[in-house]
């Protein structure tokens, strides 16, 4: 799209707000004017105010842009990110500021770690989150290796996070002071040496102020629209992609009740995932969601919401932000948590324990569409936002 022309009406931001918005950015960051931070520059308003507002603060500020993909799409599509006319966005916006701006080739990279990880994990019946795996690889590893080279002392994202420092002078990953923008479950990944690293001088806005402040620097990408969850699926029909990528999972296979009754066929187990109501094209007289993917058998199988409801799951890939949890196997209480599975759902309280297996989180209550492949990152109950750590959710135990 064009930086030029608005798409939405552009809030407007008192000249008393930029100034606590460049004091915020100069607290989040917590190092002396003059040092040098890397910016990673999407493309979008939220890195693109991150950047300005650290040059407005007096650091020595580079951009780095990653491409991470090539869709001829996406130069066009709007809420894209990482390629095509995000790529030109952040470079005129750089120009705008007055900083250096790099980009960088990770295309290769990405789709290693995050495309070839996505279509895989559908094929194993899983959820995936590449939001997640984005952030964990190729942004907060190969990235942070790229700005220590650049001599940077920190690197700044436009996350809406907060990194706060204990009383044991450790870091901290919390939510930020919006709930609707908190993206605290994406980061759960973040280890805490990255988190030294890494700033966020976002946690204390809101959207409307950060495109605010970009209309008042002049910024004319300050109506530009968010980016998409699955920013290299162009289309947004991620099916499509896998079939290409993965064509194994375009297998025939069964659509199976709780109770062993075959219902009907599908024609790949890519087409579906836990919960799923729409497109089953079976019918019983009653609501029927998917509740099981087994994909050694290519089977579907389906039941009423209630066996959607999740008892306890097993963690796997799992990160601690502060110290380990000392989980007695023993002790079938467990330690309290909130447990979180799903960007856009509460945490719900819940006890972590260990077992052979490693950690398990189990539920007060039952919880609903808790599928393997995605995310479960533990909050403390003492200090909701608060992020202890979490994983990827490796199995699931029903209520029912």
């Amino acid at each position: 799209m064009s930086l030029v022309e608005p798409i939405c009406p552009v809030p407007t931001i008192a000249p008393a707000d930029m100034d606590g918005a460049v004091e915020a950015a100069r607290a989040a960051v917590g190092l002396p004017v003059g040092a040098r931070v890397v910016a990673a520059m999407s493309g979008g308003v939220d890195s693109t105010v991150v950047a300005a507002l650290l040059a407005r603060a007096g650091y020595d500020v580079v951009g780095v842009t990653l491409q991470l993909y090539d869709h001829g799409a996406a130069l066009k599509k709007k809420g894209a990110c990482c390629a095509g006319q995000d790529i030109h966005d952040a470079r005129l916006a750089a120009d705008t500021i007055g900083i250096p701006h790099y980009v960088l080739d990770y295309e290769s990279r990405f789709r290693d770690a995050v495309i070839d990880q996505f279509a895989d994990s559908y094929l194993r019946g899983q959820t995936p989150v590449p939001c997640i795996r984005c952030n964990q690889t190729v942004k907060f590893r190969d990235l942070l290796d790229v700005a220590r080279d650049l001599g940077a002392d920190a690197m700044a994202t436009g996350h809406y996070v907060r990194r706060a420092v204990g009383h044991d002078g450790r870091p901290q990953l919390r939510k930020a002071i919006d709930p609707a923008r908190d993206q605290s479950y994406f980061l759960f990944a973040t280890t805490p040496a990255q988190l030294d690293y890494l700033r966020f001088p976002l946690a204390d806005l809101e959207k409307p102020q950060v495109r605010g402040v970009a209309a008042q620097l002049g910024l004319k990408l300050a109506a530009k629209p968010d980016s998409q969850d699955i920013c290299f699926v162009p289309s947004g029909d991620y099916r499509t992609l896998i079939d290409r990528l993965r064509p194994q999972g375009r297998e025939a296979g069964e659509i199976v009740h709780l109770d062993g009754r075959v219902l009907g066929a599908h024609a790949g187990i890519t087409d579906y995932t836990i919960g799923q109501r729409r497109g089953l094209n079976v019918a019983v007289g009653e609501p029927l969601f998917v509740v099981r993917l087994e994909p050694e058998t290519r089977r579907v199988v389906v039941g009423p919401r209630e066996a959607l409801l999740t008892a306890s799951l097993t963690l796997e890939e799992v990160n601690w932000l502060g110290d380990e949890p000392s989980l007695d196997a023993a002790a079938e209480a467990g330690r309290p948590v909130l447990a979180r599975v799903r960007s856009t759902r509460q945490p719900s309280p819940a006890r972590l324990r260990r077992d052979e297996g490693g950690p398990v989180v189990v539920f007060d209550q039952g919880e609903e569409g808790v599928a393997p492949g995605q995310a479960c990152v533990l909050y403390d109950p003492a200090d909701p936002d608060r992020v202890l750590g979490g994983g990827f959710i490796a199995t699931t135990r029903g209520l029912v």
